[in-house]
């Protein structure tokens, strides 16, 4: 049976997912420790910490710091986070493989030789499905469906996935779907987030989640009556979306209508050209965690009233806005009728194929 007391370890704790599941761990009384690298941002969001709360500066990708810190903590579950996501994981292969992969196996082996071994809360992603051709998958994901490596993302959080259910010790693994916040700051708002999301075949499914949903399934995961798993969160029905529902949709919510240009949608007939991401089945997950409790209509009412006065001004730009986007967007001047989202990745971010 799941501890129902005793620290929780948090690695990667100052990240989206880190910062609300602290959070959220924290509403709850849980003892929570908080393992990040030390950067001037995290030292400035470790200020902002719920009370009781405590940090240990470490980088996971070192063994001798990470035996120290499990050592020390003595932690009852941890919940694994840390790890490089799109789009800067095409930019540093080597890194994305020692941070996502080589730091995920050195804290296992650490855990499994504790005296009392932890719970092992590992955060997966439902990229390891690989690229999903809406007009030939049939219904949503589950955790049966086979994995499949498409790109460098996917590959390697199968592997990490891999090593996880692979060890000794009680594991659950929560494989995420899109992740979004309603706080206009959480959400990158630079040149390759924009580029990236201007990438995306607009008629790929995609299925969101409020991060606040993806806290409380991390914390509920770590006493859950279920062990040795894989549970599949995202939103509930409304959140069932593509490309060209979402991106839209957040923008109005600043004020950006009509400022926006068009994406190319997905050859129906490559089944590669798809971007890591479907809808799931997340039956199971809701069941055990009883997570989903923001819907879509949910966010976008709150994330327009998170807007600020910038929602009134940014209208009077959207043709200078749109003018912009079009020049430093993914297919400008590129031949083709669809998308080509890989790609797109090679020529700007960086090799996206898998390890050889």
């Amino acid at each position: 049976m799941p501890a129902t007391s005793g620290t929780v370890l948090v690695t990667g704790g100052f990240g989206l997912v880190g910062s609300a599941t602290v959070r959220r761990l924290a509403e709850l009384g849980r003892t929570v420790v908080v393992a990040d690298l030390d950067t001037p941002a995290n030292r400035a969001a470790a200020e902002r910490l719920p009370a009781g709360v405590t940090v240990r500066w470490a980088d996971l990708t070192n063994a001798e710091q990470t035996s120290r810190l499990v050592g020390e903590v003595a932690p009852a579950v941890i919940i694994h986070l840390a790890a490089i996501i799109p789009p800067a994981i095409y930019k540093n292969r080597a890194l994305a493989r020692r941070v996502n992969v080589d730091a995920t196996a050195t804290l296992v082996k650490i855990a499994e030789a504790q005296p009392h071994p932890p719970r092992f809360v590992q955060a997966s992603s439902n990229a390891v499905y690989g690229a999903r051709n809406p007009h030939k998958a049939t219904g949503p994901v589950t955790a049966d469906t086979p994995m499949k490596h498409s790109d460098l993302y996917s590959a390697l959080k199968a592997e990490a996935e891999s090593i996880v259910r692979a060890s000794s010790l009680e594991w659950i693994v929560l494989r995420l779907g899109g992740v979004l916040s309603v706080d206009p700051k959480a959400i990158p708002f630079n040149a390759d987030a924009l580029y990236f999301e201007s990438l995306l075949p607009t008629d790929n499914r995609v299925h969101s989640v409020d991060v606040r949903d993806v806290a409380w399934a991390f914390a509920a995961a770590t006493t859950a009556d279920a062990a040795r798993e894989i549970l599949l969160i995202a939103g509930d029905e409304s959140h069932m979306l593509t490309y060209a529902d979402i991106t839209p949709a957040l923008a109005a919510t600043r004020g950006i209508k009509g400022g926006l240009v068009p994406g190319r949608k997905g050859n129906p007939d490559d089944d590669d050209a798809w971007f890591v991401t479907d809808w799931m089945d997340t039956t199971r997950a809701q069941e055990v965690l009883q997570f989903q409790h923001y819907s879509w209509q949910d966010m976008l009412a709150e994330a327009s009233r998170n807007a600020g006065p910038s929602k009134y001004v940014l209208p009077l730009l959207s043709p200078l806005i749109r003018a912009a986007l079009k020049r430093r967007g993914a297919y400008w001047k590129q031949p083709g009728q669809y998308a080509d989202p890989w790609g797109a990745i090679k020529r700007r971010l960086g090799d996206p194929a898998p390890d050889a």
